[in-house]
């Protein structure tokens, strides 16, 4: 089934594997994995089948099937995770795990809530909904960018912990500048003073290895369609055991009455939340497996690859541009950011997700897909890049004189 290597191991001047096992168009130079991903054709195909199956006995496959395919689902990921499977459960993105765990949480007057300033723009929206609706206190914790070392993270978080702390909202892989904080070492520390901590896992599932039950946070959640390339709509939210009583899902549906005893009321609630397509999330079992077998070491070849190329990639491009490497190469995984010149102005971005004149520019004018990030503020601004099996050196190269050739504008 995954007779798909090309030109590998040990080559990142070509891509891992044939482009042409996912959807992607070919005319475009796809560095954007980070912000969605594409879902291989083989696993877009085992969703379409899973989606015939639905509507051709709807009743028997949300009744009476639908729960133990969720279980399997949950069981491969939580594997794949360093989870127990019912400490797991199933939401559609990274943003509504986070939403989740915010919203079951009783804060109250006084509460602080830690949160870094490299958090996700929707995430931290979200404490501050939370906090003004509680009267809980925002904390802000400033973290250097670029930075000199990762020791800098857990420094600045605990100095700001007080014996008003109630919990840390902290990325593991940060959106905005491609860092990979180190959670472990500040999870034990918050452990250690009785404060819970909530990790936004968005980009981590595929991209670094990942052991949920020995990092022990009270929260975990990550995005699957991202670098595990599931089909959009699916993320995990792990839950300490000692926690599962206090989180609700984002809608209260059947389970919150139900009167079953055969498992967890998190499971209950969880498992269904009101009609809709569930076969995203029942795509993981393939998507880890399919991934898994397109190189010969399986994920920890992936992982080793895809961070390889995002290294070379970043090294090519700070040359080119004659901008230093702005964070060590322990803080990267398969995504990093480059600081690149101010726009010309100030006016805000195009839409929620970012639009830059310089993205425009890039494809138009060399058919390049890649984000330019207004962080922390307009008129700052980040070139971040991304890593896949699909993904070739020449690409990284090729936007790297594209960056050059509008520094030179002076656009």
């Amino acid at each position: 089934m995954h007779t798909t290597v090309v030109n590998y191991p040990g080559s990142i001047t070509e891509p891992a594997v044939d482009p042409a096992l996912f959807p992607l168009d070919p005319d475009v130079v796809f560095l954007n994995h980070g912000s969605f991903g594409s879902c291989p054709l083989a696993v877009l195909e085992h969703q379409t089948e899973l989606r015939r199956r639905m509507e051709r006995q709807p009743v028997r496959f949300l009744v009476r099937e639908l729960e133990p395919l969720l279980d399997e689902s949950r069981s491969v990921l939580a594997g794949f995770v360093g989870a127990q499977p019912d400490d797991l459960v199933l939401v559609p993105n990274a943003t509504s795990g986070v939403n989740t765990v915010l919203r079951s949480i009783a804060f109250e007057p006084g509460d602080e809530l830690l949160v870094t300033d490299h958090e996700y723009n929707a995430c931290r929206n979200a404490l501050d909904y939370v906090a003004g609706r509680t009267g809980a206190k925002v904390v802000v914790v400033k973290l250097p960018f670029p930075i000199d070392s990762a020791e800098e993270i857990g420094a600045a978080v605990l100095e700001k912990v007080t014996d008003r702390t109630r919990l840390l909202l902290i990325d593991h892989v940060t959106s905005q500048t491609g860092l990979v904080l180190p959670v472990a070492g500040i999870v034990r520390a918050l452990n250690e003073r009785g404060i819970d901590t909530l990790v936004d896992g968005a980009h981590a599932p595929g991209m670094i290895p990942l052991n949920l039950d020995e990092l022990g946070a009270a929260y975990y959640t990550g995005n699957c369609h991202k670098w595990i390339c599931a089909p959009k709509g699916v993320a995990l939210l792990h839950v300490r055991n000692a926690r599962q009583d206090v989180v609700r899902p984002l809608t209260i549906s059947h389970g919150a009455n139900s009167l079953r005893d055969d498992r967890s009321r998190l499971q209950i609630e969880f498992g269904w939340a009101g009609t809709w397509d569930p076969t995203a999330m029942l795509c993981l079992p393939l998507a880890i497996d399919y991934m898994g077998g397109l190189l010969p070491g399986g994920w920890p070849e992936i992982m080793r690859r895809n961070r390889e190329l995002a290294l070379a990639a970043r090294r090519s491009i700070c040359d080119t541009l004659g901008i230093p490497l702005p964070s060590p190469d322990e803080m990267i995984g398969s995504l990093s950011s480059i600081p690149i010149p101010d726009a010309a102005n100030n006016e805000p971005p195009k839409s929620s997700l970012y639009l830059d004149t310089w993205q425009d520019e890039l494809m138009a004018c060399h058919n390049i897909e890649v984000p330019i990030i207004p962080w922390p503020a307009p008129p700052k601004r980040l070139l971040r890049i991304s890593a896949q099996l699909y993904n070739s050196l020449s690409q990284y190269e090729l936007l790297a004189r594209g960056i050059k050739e509008l520094m030179g504008r002076g656009k």
